[in-house]
């Protein structure tokens, strides 16, 4: 294996690092256990992979939160750091280092990459004024606001002018656009780099503010101490300086050998200041770029953002302690598309591990090892039965699947590749159905041919889940590893899954099976999922009373909020789900690849009527409406059960998105979808035309 490595060489991969104003949500963790996945997969595949992960820790935010809360900002942190830590090791991240940007190895190089860019010339003195939004730490033209408000997270501003240091972003924009255009591979998906270029790039760059007087928390300006090194030149700097980079040409090992980043896996909203204030800094200090950043979608609240007042934000630890580890591992993995944004809720994990962790995976090992033991001893080996077309069916499945996976993990499709490795169990259970081993049993002591058949087939079996688990190794860490010490055996190098038959003749599995996944009771679920919202909104109005610490007193609103995770985004906030600010005029989305009207045509959109409406059993976020769309009924179930009533739903007309493909939700089947309207707390509203108009009506 070491001779693998070697000849497969490093691979260097970093996340975002996480802010620390609190405790981070699932949607904030779904970024550490992707990563984790890569990494695992990489070293699997004989790459020496190093992986790093950490918090973000400076800043104006940090600092007011830590005088709401009475403490020194590095007691704040120190605290918040350890919670983000805690939860990076409760979902099992393989990370080889945890950066804290208040490290001061971190800090002392920060401070000699801002005196070697300014003697250069890259970073001059003035002073700056304009808009400044608090929350996301960003100074705004007024021609960049949207309605007066911060374009990142729809925040109110101010205006503040103060005297600050700014790197001279123009002088590389048009390198920068050259090394994109050569390598299409650096922004990833595609649809990012399309939004960075247009939006961004092309128009223009303005210099960018690298320091603030205003607060003090922050590394300070060693030259010049009223100043603090402010935001991302602090921040993203710590991929280079976690593995060793000297800014005055005396840079370890570690860095000469794992620079540059292989991958960077951040969230889609800091995309920007990865593709392009980050590259700018590399290159102004002659650094290669790295390799490929890819920005990924976000894991919501079933459909919609978390915030705490709605009582819907999910924090792994809840969660890990009800459903397990790994089943938080493989929602969060296989829920998410590759450029979409995915759902989570408490209903949909438990349905998830309910039919695929206990059904398709935990049943199969549990009943192989049953068999085994019934009619073996649990003595598993390959009698040299004559071969069926099922058997070779089945193998062929099973030795082409690491192909399939290689092919989506190399394109970072990792829910595509938990999909592929699902179908090894799922052929394992069709095998079973098509062999009817139960029929076999029955005849061993009478018909050694057909004993011996029954022996290859489970031996079969026993060969494709091996396979199936060392695959599944790099997702489901512990799940693998359980499945392997209960049939006796170790979990396969890459290299070895092309092969069939490799698991030991006459090795034995042991003599009590446990239960991978139990089955859930779906009341148990929903009783534990409204216990835990019940007390998050609570605590909430709580929060909102002067004397438990709200923000009567004028301080930053958005600071006052839950954590927000990920590198210091500007719309980190708003990934949070919580708008702390208040009602708000308008809400600001980010902007979808732009469609042709051939796209828009192939969408029908009708008046329906709702003749009648009623609560999905299973559910107690879903209504079922049966909707007269001309002389047709549809049934239709939409997530909307907090904001309407069965009642209140009769008799409306809506506007209904006629040719989606149906769909089972919570059981029940579902022919379109009811469009909504939704605020920026979440609040929907359904869209009804505004003047009466027939059943069935076209809109157009």
């Amino acid at each position: 294996m070491e001779q693998e490595k070697k000849d497969k060489g490093k691979y260097y991969l970093t996340t975002a690092i996480a802010y620390t104003s609190g405790k981070p949500h699932i949607g904030n963790n779904y970024e550490i256990v992707l990563a984790d996945s890569i990494a695992r997969f990489r070293r699997k595949e004989g790459y020496e992979v190093f992986f790093q992960t950490g918090t973000d820790e400076h800043g104006q935010k940090i600092e007011l939160k830590a005088q709401e809360a009475g403490v020194t900002p590095k007691e704040f942190v120190d605290n918040v750091a350890g919670i983000i830590q805690g939860m990076c090791d409760l979902l099992n991240i393989s990370y080889d280092k945890f950066i804290r940007t208040t490290d001061k190895d971190h800090e002392k190089q920060v401070q000699k990459i801002f005196k070697r860019l300014y003697d250069q010339g890259d970073i001059y003195k003035g002073s700056y004024e304009g808009m400044y939004c608090t929350p996301c730490e960003s100074f705004w033209t007024e021609l960049q606001l949207v309605d007066g408000r911060c374009p990142d997270c729809g925040r109110e501003v101010k205006p503040a002018k103060e005297e600050a240091y700014f790197f001279r972003m123009s002088k590389y924009a048009d390198k920068l656009i050259r090394h994109i255009n050569e390598h299409p591979e650096f922004i990833q998906p595609a649809s990012r780099k399309n939004e960075m270029m247009n939006n961004f790039l092309l128009p223009g760059l303005q210099d960018l503010c690298v320091s603030r007087t205003s607060f003090q928390w922050g590394i300070p300006v060693d030259f010049d101490p009223k100043h603090v090194v402010y935001v991302w030149l602090d921040a993203l700097s710590n991929y280079i300086t976690g593995i060793g980079y000297d800014a005055e040409g005396n840079s370890t090992e570690q860095y000469r050998k794992f620079w540059p980043a292989d991958l960077h896996l951040i969230g889609k909203d800091i995309v920007r200041f990865h593709t392009i204030y980050w590259p700018i800094f590399l290159m102004a200090l002659g650094e290669p770029l790295p390799k490929q950043i890819f920005g990924h979608p976000w894991l919501l609240m079933s459909g919609g953002k978390m915030g705490k007042s709605k009582g819907n934000v999910m924090y792994v630890d809840d969660l890990t302690d009800f459903f397990g580890v790994d089943a938080v591992r493989y929602y969060m993995l296989h829920e998410m598309p590759y450029e979409n944004d995915g759902n989570a809720s408490w209903e949909l994990i438990a349905e998830r591990t309910n039919s695929d962790l206990a059904n398709i995976l935990g049943n199969l090992v549990n009943r192989t090892i049953s068999m085994s033991n019934k009619y073996f001893g649990g003595v598993v080996a390959d009698k040299g039965a004559e071969e069926s077309a099922l058997d070779g069916d089945m193998k062929a499945v099973v030795t082409g699947a690491y192909a399939k996976v290689e092919e989506d993990m190399a394109k970072l499709r990792v829910s595509d590749a938990l999909t592929e490795i699902f179908a090894i169990f799922k052929r394992c259970n069709k095998y079973i159905d098509e062999t009817e081993p139960w029929v076999l049993g029955k005849a061993v002591k009478e018909d050694a041919a057909k004993a011996d058949r029954l022996a290859t087939v489970l031996y079969n079996l026993v060969e494709s889940i091996v396979i199936g688990a060392s695959l599944l190794e790099p997702f489901m860490p512990e799940t693998a590893e359980k499945i392997a010490a209960q049939l006796n055996t170790k979990l396969r190098d890459f290299g070895q899954l092309g092969q069939f038959g490799l698991y030991e003749n006459g090795n034995k599995v042991t003599d009590q099976p446990q239960i991978l996944f139990a089955r859930l009771d779906m009341k148990e679920v929903e009783k534990k999922d409204e216990e835990l919202a019940a007390a998050m909104r609570a605590a909430a109005e709580a929060q909102k009373q002067p004397e438990a610490g709200g923000t009567s007193d004028g301080k930053n609103p958005g600071a006052s909020e839950e954590a927000v995770g990920g590198s210091r985004p500007g719309a980190s906030a708003e990934a949070a789900g919580e708008s702390s600010a208040g009602p708000q005029a308008v809400v600001d989305l980010e902007a979808k690849p732009e469609i042709t009207y051939e796209d828009f045509a192939k969408l029908q959109f009708q008046v329906g009527e709702i003749l009648s409406c009623e609560a999905v059993p299973k559910s107690k976020k879903l209504l079922c409406s049966q909707v007269k769309i001309g002389s047709q009924v549809k049934q239709i179930v939409s997530g909307i059960k907090a904001y309407y009533s069965p009642e209140e739903m009769v008799g409306k007309k809506v506007m209904v998105l006629v040719n989606l493909k149906p769909a089972t939700l919570a059981g029940v089947l579902s022919e379109g979808m009811l469009l909504c309207a939704e605020d920026a707390e979440g609040r929907l509203a359904l869209v009804k035309p505004e003047k009466e108009m027939p059943s069935g009506a076209e809109i157009c």
